[in-house]
């Protein structure tokens, strides 16, 4: 069977993604009200987290951002500064504003350790990308994919529970949400053709085997 795929050489070879908007850190209470407020305005949100890495087998740490992004700006919340305050919290959980992520229950579980939470309205761009025969399903190769950039992936590992974010803890975290808006809007506005894809390749279906 056919499927788009890309190779990690090619994606390394691709120029790299900058955000191009202003970054938000919230990082107290008095912060959170308005930046729901902003959110609230627009018809889709780029949602992604972030959890400090364990080294050690058995210790899993709470999640410590989170990221909500529009096209233009991207707010960071410190959960781990400041909790999950209760205006964010029903904003999650609203059915009727629209959130895109990349494997969102992954990040349910991680917001869950943190607050009994029933996330609503949220879409996941695996199964979209899915549906376009799209067989990487990671953001850096999905981006790759659609549009011809490299999402570093150098920070991931960092600790997202350092007193201040560093600058580039702040583009890379505001980059993995804001990508997501991107991809959806292409993915559904019908323009992405997998036959027209220079990645569109014959793929062995082990399932046929």
């Amino acid at each position: 069977m056919y499927k788009v795929t890309i190779s990690k050489e090619a994606v390394n070879e691709m120029p790299m993604v900058t955000f191009p908007g202003k970054i938000y850190i919230i990082d107290s209470i008095s912060m959170v009200n308005e930046a729901v407020r902003v959110l609230r305005k627009y018809d889709i949100v780029g949602f992604d987290t972030e959890t400090r890495p364990s080294f050690r087998r058995g210790v899993v740490h709470k999640v410590a951002l989170l990221q909500l992004s529009t096209p233009n700006e991207c707010f960071l919340f410190r959960l781990n500064k400041i909790g999950m305050p209760s205006s964010l919290k029903r904003y999650l959980e609203d059915e009727n504003k629209v959130k895109v992520g990349l494997s969102v229950h992954d990040d349910f579980n991680a917001l869950r350790r943190l607050v009994e939470i029933n996330p609503q309205g949220f879409i996941d761009m695996q199964h979209l990308a899915v549906k376009s025969s799209i067989s990487d399903i990671s953001l850096q190769k999905i981006y790759a994919i659609l549009f011809g950039e490299r999402i570093s992936k150098s920070q991931q590992l960092s600790n997202w529970e350092a007193e201040s974010l560093s600058e580039a803890q702040q583009r890379y975290a505001s980059i993995d949400a804001w990508a997501c808006i991107n991809i959806y809007t292409y993915l559904l506005s019908g323009e992405f053709i997998p036959e027209n894809s220079p990645y569109y390749t014959y793929i062995e279906d082990e399932e046929a085997k």
